[in-house]
């Protein structure tokens, strides 16, 4: 039987921002799902890289930021996307690859972007995200509009000297930065257990002069409730917080990546809690929701999938021709580099 003891509903969430929670849940499980096995039928031809075991996580952070936080991500970035509000049709066109997609197909799975909600940036290089992070928040210290910059990866980035090298520098400068660890346990196909000494992670990041916590990664409730007093201190200029969510990851390293590797034991006792579903019998049994409101947001979110996959398969190539469109400054040098 899965757990349905999750932390009490913070006060300010209503019917409606439990609703936008599971909806963004669940949208984000079936979404990963599809693309994974798009992936291995090889009509998706990028890497991708699954998300599941994160949901309530990125559902917290849907809830919590404002749009004018800026989000910096990873390759794990597709709840991230989603909780930054960024089209569906436009995240799913360039998994694809498509010129419909948000980096018009150039960046694919490892570089959704969306400067028009702050999702700022999304990065392939492992624990490089720290350093945009400290960044934009640098910026947005200087600037003094009151707003945070939130910053997402793996535990395993914890372990790259440009993680370590970021969290002095936002550390020092009391910037509003809020570092969102997600603790899936596993560094690519090595566990936590094995690649470090020290895998409490809130305890190391606390030796910067940070402040920092652990929070339960499965339970929304939880997430939200340390997010919103994170990004309440980022803005109002009392420094970075470094939060690890503990969590397990449901799924391989890639969509297609083989992961039997995993102990059966553990995974059978992730999946007990797996977020979404558990979340949808925390909302029965506590009276928060009623099977026919969750009735209708299964069946929009389902609509809403079936739509954008269907506008990414049925979208166009980028143009070869515009290979170099905004990566150098004027069209005549992009020529002179070209040969033309």
């Amino acid at each position: 039987m899965t757990d349905t003891t999750l932390t009490d509903r913070p006060p300010r969430l209503d019917v409606e921002a439990l609703e936008r929670m599971y909806s963004l849940m669940l949208g984000t499980a079936l979404a990963d799902q599809r693309a994974a096995a798009e992936s291995k039928a090889g009509r998706l031809m990028a890497a991708f890289y699954p998300v599941r075991g994160m949901e309530a996580v990125c559902a917290a952070l849907g809830e919590t930021m404002r749009t004018g936080d800026k989000m910096v991500s990873t390759y794990r970035n597709l709840g991230d996307a989603l909780a930054k509000r960024m089209p569906l049709r436009s995240i799913i066109a360039e998994l694809y690859g498509k010129a419909e997609g948000c980096s018009r197909g150039r960046g694919g799975p490892m570089h959704l972007q969306d400067q028009d909600v702050n999702f700022t940036a999304t990065t392939g290089i492992v624990g490089s995200g720290m350093q945009i992070a400290a960044g934009l928040g640098m910026a947005e210290q200087l600037s003094g509009d009151g707003n945070a910059v939130v910053v997402t990866f793996g535990d395993g980035a914890t372990s790259i000297g440009a993680f370590h090298e970021g969290m002095g520098f936002v550390a020092l400068w009391k910037l509003p930065v809020v570092i969102v660890c997600q603790n899936n346990q596993w560094g690519e196909h090595t566990s936590i257990k094995e690649y470090t000494a020290a895998p409490e992670l809130a305890q190391r990041a606390a030796s910067y002069g940070m402040r920092a916590e652990k929070v339960d990664g499965f339970d929304p409730m939880a997430c939200v409730a340390a997010l919103e007093t994170a990004l309440a201190r980022a803005r109002a200029g009392e420094g970075p917080t470094f939060l690890e969510f503990e969590h397990y990851r449901l799924t391989g390293h890639t969509g297609t990546a083989d992961f039997s590797y995993v102990p059966k034991d553990e995974l059978a006792a992730a999946m007990e809690r797996d977020p979404a579903p558990t979340f949808r019998k925390w909302l029965l049994a506590n009276g928060h929701l009623s099977e026919g409101q969750i009735a209708e947001v299964e069946t929009r979110v389902r609509a809403e999938l079936e739509d954008a996959f269907q506008f990414a398969q049925n979208g166009t190539d980028p143009v070869q021709a515009d290979i170099y469109e905004g990566v150098f400054e004027n069209d005549e040098f992009a020529r002179s580099v070209d040969g033309a």
